[in-house]
């Protein structure tokens, strides 16, 4: 299976991905490491990405969950229904996507708290004015993120029916 951890910048894609890894063994592929570099300097810079921006990341995170043999689980903020479609078509297999859920003002915060990351907080809003929940007819998990990561984990392993 290809799982795509999706949700806004602060929503935990990363830790969850890293942690869901190590629990069933399939790689993570964080997916802020496939961004072209002058979308990491504008994102970094206040700017919010454009569609035209994001075509070539998409497609890049695609094509690695279509070259990654085997199961793999790849971390990337997939906003809007258009852009897990293209995921989808460039993937070339089923992908279930990871919804971390949670409040403006709990991502806000951990945010604030986090280090080393170029996406400021200024930008949030952006994600959000642009994050499309999933729709019941896409493959999709949609876990709450307001709980411990170890419960978060458990959540999705429990509706992956492992």
């Amino acid at each position: 299976m290809k799982y795509v951890i999706m949700g806004v910048s602060g929503s935990g894609k990363s830790s969850v991905g890293e942690a869901l890894s190590a629990r069933i063994g399939a790689p993570f592929i964080d997916g802020d490491s496939l961004h072209p570099q002058e979308n990491i300097a504008r994102m970094a810079a206040g700017i919010p990405l454009d569609d035209e921006d994001r075509w070539p990341w998409l497609d890049r995170v695609g094509k690695t969950l279509h070259e990654t043999e085997g199961p793999v689980i790849l971390g990337c903020s997939a906003l809007k229904r258009r852009y897990r479609d293209r995921i989808r078509e460039a993937a070339g297999a089923p992908v279930t996507f990871i919804y971390l859920k949670g409040s403006r003002a709990l991502i806000a915060e951990r945010m604030l708290h986090r280090t080393g990351h170029f996406m400021p907080p200024t930008l949030l809003d952006s994600q959000f004015a642009a994050l499309e929940p999933p729709s019941p007819n896409e493959r999709f998990i949609a876990v709450d993120i307001d709980q411990p990561l170890d419960r978060i984990v458990d959540t999705i392993l429990s509706a992956l029916g492992r």
